[in-house]
């Protein structure tokens, strides 16, 4: 399973690294990382829509979230990757919005890794 996290903040690479250790090692999860909306859209052009799964961070510099999630909804039909929001901030109005804007899930920050885990065992 290849999967796309989006998040400006650096050290997520390292903490998903970390958290997803045994899984990475054993091939079952391939982590890709942007660390903006822009370079996630590159890195889906690029790739070819690899990613079927996008864990996406709503405040970011340059194209929010929740922008990025719009145009993956809009512009990758087939199949669309799965898309969960993570935000620090779990306020019902970004809820609301990202639910609106089609994601697939919506979760907060510090993110539950266990959660996580069981989360994307179920969308393999």
């Amino acid at each position: 399973m290849k999967v796309l996290v989006v998040d400006d903040e650096a050290d997520v690479k390292v903490l998903f690294e970390q958290k997803f250790r045994k899984e990475i090692k054993n091939n079952e999860i391939d982590f890709a990382f942007a660390f903006s909306g822009e370079e996630a859209l590159m890195f889906m052009q690029q790739n070819e829509h690899e990613a079927v799964l996008i864990l996406s961070d709503i405040n970011m510099p340059g194209i929010s979230g929740l922008e990025l999630l719009k145009h993956i909804k809009e512009k990758y039909e087939k199949p669309p990757p799965i898309v969960m929001m993570i935000t620090a901030y779990g306020d019902d109005d970004n809820y609301q919005e990202a639910m609106k804007l089609g994601a697939d899930d919506f979760l907060t920050k510090p993110v539950d890794f266990l959660a996580l885990k069981e989360k994307l065992k179920t969308n393999k």
